[in-house]
């Protein structure tokens, strides 16, 4: 890969700069010119200066639709006639089946059988015909290219094609436009076309730009092809987004030619940037969307006195899920709290364990009695609780509290 100091790498003749700006000539009157703001909160929290770029600001909250517009336009008339078609559970789906209901160009889209209802009615109620097929993204991948070879469908690939590409290095365009004093980027990595169009454009503009490609630690497909290394990618990660197996073949190139450094971040990394963003900048991002700044948190070397643009590629995430994650961080930063205690069974036990809660002003949400499956005695319980503090030094003061008055406690620790 490219190191920061050296001159600035040939660019791939595959995708240049002029092709990004063409791209933006045709997609600009159609698509949201996200802003690009600073975080001062962020800034004096990693010792960086921080720009975000809001792209799940998008009609489809991601970036996404900017490349598959840009294909679309790029279609013949006849091929426009004919359809479009791709595989996708995700904001590829949404930006596609979006613009193509708005152009009039009918469109495809092939879902795994397993994909959530809500992501099936989204694309469908954008306008497309939705196919589910298989039971993992490979099957819908080749099911959809057979669709495509049978019924003369042009096949839109949600990142290994160069209009694709250029489409998406618009994000960097106006990025850099707007915040002129970014030296550095942090890029989320799933296939690689976001990270080869927006290196394309700050290689073209500013070639003493640091680029840091940033991929989920479960799903590490592009920093091990450039690596020569065979990682496993599975798992359920947070950045469903960025979960891509198999990079492709034209962004890997491009990747290998003009990105600095690939780095990898864990879930609690993700999870404690969703909800900073959130607590923060009072915006909800998917996990592929905090992906640069969990870089960011867990590599602070890496960033700490230069200026940084971050983009949030996406907003699109399960409520459920990101109610999760809000509360995993409450209960990480020691604001919520599960603490176990060992007691005897007899009357007034608990009225004073909730009498130390009382003293230590920490307020008690759930209670859980286990008489039965317990290691104690039979005449022992163990309570479980589920307790609300204001910071990890008021639940450090009630632990000792609760230890002082003879009671066995421990804390219900997260993975």
């Amino acid at each position: 890969m490219a190191t920061a100091q050296q001159s600035a790498p040939e660019v791939t003749p595959l995708v240049n700069i002029d092709d990004v700006r063409a791209a933006y000539a045709r997609i600009a009157p159609s698509i949201v010119r996200t802003p690009t703001l600073l975080s001062k909160t962020l800034s004096n929290l990693t010792g960086a200066t921080v720009y975000l770029k809001f792209e799940n600001l998008q009609f489809t909250a991601a970036y996404k639709e900017r490349g598959a517009l840009n294909k679309l336009l790029l279609l013949t008339d006849d091929e426009k006639r004919r359809g479009v078609i791709a595989a996708s559970a995700g904001n590829h789906a949404q930006g596609l089946a979006y613009h193509a209901a708005r152009l009039g160009i009918p469109a495809t889209i092939v879902m795994p059988k397993p994909t959530p209802v809500v992501k099936i009615s989204q694309t469908e109620g954008h306008g497309a015909q939705v196919i589910l097929h298989g039971e993992r993204f490979d099957d819908a991948h080749a099911h959809a290219l057979a669709v495509a070879a049978d019924r003369g469908m042009t096949f839109v690939h949600p990142f290994d094609d160069p209009a694709i590409i250029a489409g998406q290095g618009t994000v960097a365009l106006e990025m850099l436009d707007d915040a002129p004093d970014i030296d550095t980027l942090a890029i989320p990595i799933g296939g690689g076309g976001l990270i080869s169009g927006c290196s394309t454009v700050a290689r073209a503009l500013r070639p003493d730009t640091k680029i840091i490609g940033v991929q989920a630690e479960l799903y590490p497909s592009m920093y091990a092809k450039l690596r020569g290394l065979k990682l496993p990618c599975e798992g359920d990660t947070l950045a469903e987004g960025i979960a891509v197996k198999v990079p492709g073949e034209l962004t890997s190139r491009i990747v290998r030619d003009l990105v600095d450094d690939i780095q990898l971040v864990t879930e609690r990394d993700l999870e404690r940037a969703l909800s900073l963003l959130l607590q923060i900048e009072k915006t909800v991002v998917e996990g592929a969307g905090a992906a640069g700044l969990a870089a960011m948190l867990s590599h602070p070397a890496q960033f700490r006195g230069r200026t940084v643009g971050i983009v949030l590629c996406g907003g699109n995430i399960d409520t459920r899920l990101l109610a999760n994650v809000l509360l995993r961080d409450l209960a990480r930063s020691g604001r919520l709290a599960r603490i176990r205690i060992s007691l005897q069974d007899r009357p007034g036990t608990l009225y004073n364990v909730a009498r130390v809660f009382q003293e230590q002003n920490v307020n008690i949400l759930e209670l859980y009695h286990q008489r039965i499956f317990t290691t104690l005695p039979a005449k022992g319980l163990t309570l479980d609780v589920e307790c609300e503090t204001r910071d990890q030094a008021q639940l450090d003061r009630l632990m000792d509290a609760l230890a002082r008055e003879g009671y066995e406690a421990t804390r219900v620790e997260l993975a």
